[in-house]
């Protein structure tokens, strides 16, 4: 009762200590309302203190057991892509259209600022330019001050805006003839003798990798990111996933993700863990299927494993199983879409909104 009466006491205190911020009508609402609520303290019954005979619950065994997770750091190491992604035809055919435009807009070509009279680079240029009409090289057969001049709009089925067909064009313009027989054996033949000097082509956007398809080889869809995906041994029941491992000790996941790539590709990559924040986190919980392989203390203590995916780059090297220490039998270098197919619906689920779209 005592106890009571001086928390009443305490609470009558600090509700009516002065305070100059309040105005006469605040404070005698502020008094009527510490007065009811003394009241109310006063009217309620004693508090019952804690019974100290009350024996608490025991903690049964099934309750203990299964509430240990295992926390691990996967690594999404993943090559970028290295090419521009391909253009819709749409895209095509408006590029071609803005090139086309421009050429109507801009100053007439000035010829003889460029090329001498009567020299062989003039004598080239009359050649090409009664063959395609224009200065522009990559935007077909198209004359941008004549009658048509207005028709710059790329017809159906045309071949023009084909990245392959600009490609061709560029080379056969690039592609130069030079004289062959010069001095007394072009004398004694007679006749003069022209070749085309070759001209380095660009690489194909198709590589060998992609034809053949393998898998393994980093030089496969250069439009797309390619992340590393390892199968796991007969104890997780050969599962595709992304290399992971325990996290040991006050071991930071940034470290752990570096330690994983090692021992699971080997020393021969350069790569670069990006940032000490993981990309996204998963829960797993054994079910059936994830115990099969395990032993029973495990079953008993584990409930279940906690990913947190590292985000990694691959500059230079290639994957090495052969002494790899957590027991991996195979990888593949794989893009969204295939990784899709190669994963569990529960897996995927857990990565689709981490991975890139390219």
């Amino acid at each position: 009762m005592r106890r009571r009466q001086e928390v009443i006491a305490r609470f009558a205190a600090i509700q009516t200590r002065p305070n100059p911020y309040l105005c006469r009508q605040c404070l005698h609402k502020r008094l009527a309302s510490t007065a009811i609520a003394t009241a109310d303290l006063a009217q309620a019954g004693p508090i019952e203190p804690p019974p100290s005979g009350r024996a608490l619950p025991q903690s049964t065994p099934s309750a203990s057991l299964r509430t240990t997770y295992k926390i691990k750091a996967s690594v999404l190491l993943s090559r970028p892509p290295l090419l521009t992604r391909s253009l819709t035809p749409f895209e095509k055919a408006f590029f071609l259209y803005q090139k086309r435009l421009n050429e109507r807009l801009a100053l007439p070509f000035t010829r003889y600022f460029y090329y001498q009279k009567g020299t062989p680079g003039d004598v080239e240029w009359k050649q090409k330019i009664r063959e395609r009409l224009t200065p522009a090289r990559d935007i077909g057969r198209y004359n941008a001050y004549g009658k048509e001049g207005w028709n710059d709009e790329l017809l159906i089925g045309a071949q023009e805006a084909e990245p392959e067909n600009q490609l061709e064009a560029l080379v056969r313009d690039a592609e130069a003839e030079v004289k062959e027989g010069e001095g007394e054996e072009r004398a004694e033949r007679g006749q003069q003798e022209l070749k085309k000097e070759a001209v380095q082509r660009p690489m194909p956007r198709v590589t060998e990798a992609d034809r053949v398809g393998d898998m393994k080889s980093l030089d496969r869809r250069l439009e797309r990111t390619l992340y590393l995906v390892v199968k796991e041994g007969k104890e997780r029941g050969g599962r595709w996933w992304f290399p992971s491992d325990v996290l040991t000790g006050k071991e930071s996941l940034h470290t752990a993700a570096e330690r994983v790539i090692v021992h699971a590709g080997g020393v021969n990559m350069n790569t670069w863990v990006v940032g000490n924040i993981p990309q996204g986190h998963f829960v797993l919980n054994y079910g059936t299927q994830d115990t099969k392989f395990m032993t029973q203390k495990v079953k008993q203590e584990i409930r279940g494993e906690k990913f947190f995916f590292m985000k990694g780059r691959i500059m230079a090297g290639q994957a090495n199983l052969t002494d790899n220490k957590l027991g991996l039998t195979d990888f593949q270098w794989l893009a969204k879409d295939e990784i899709q197919k190669l994963l569990t619906p529960r897996d995927w689920n857990a990565v689709r909104l981490i991975l890139a779209e390219r």
